[in-house]
């Protein structure tokens, strides 16, 4: 059993992240845009976009490819190399993250968020998630 590779890592990791962050974008400027705005419009808050939010979220998902491609990595040893690994990581990560907000935002904060704010990103996500482990993982090599 080999060491990780850390370098390889780190840059399959910015390739996942880069399709994640892709769909993120498209997720939520286009098939949520009206319902997000129509949210924060109910809330009270401006719908203008921040830049600062905007770097922290394009950045936390540029970690969450990482982190997705470090853990196809560690358990490739186990369930051996290549796609069917990769997605099983991906899919992995899509429980983490995006199973959990969903229930977070759809059930913790019921009523606030509506069904299509709360579960459609989970839906996307269980694609999402694993289309972008999957080609991080291709960078990937011991």
């Amino acid at each position: 059993m080999g060491s990780i590779r850390w370098g390889r890592v780190f840059l399959g990791g910015l390739l996942a992240g880069l399709v994640m962050n892709i769909g993120e974008a498209a997720l939520h400027s286009g098939v949520l845009g009206e319902s997000a705005r129509a949210l924060l419009e109910k809330c009270g808050i401006a719908a203008e976009s921040d830049p600062v939010r905007m770097s922290v979220l394009v950045l936390m998902t540029f970690v969450l490819g990482i982190a997705a491609v470090w853990l196809y990595a560690a358990i490739r040893p186990r369930y051996g190399p290549g796609p069917k690994t990769a997605l099983c990581a991906g899919l992995a990560v899509w429980l983490f993250a995006h199973l959990w907000s969903g229930v977070y935002l759809g059930i913790g904060y019921g009523g606030l968020f509506t069904p299509k704010l709360a579960w459609l990103p989970v839906v996307w996500g269980f694609f999402e998630a694993p289309i972008g482990t999957l080609v991080g993982a291709w960078v990937y090599r011991e």
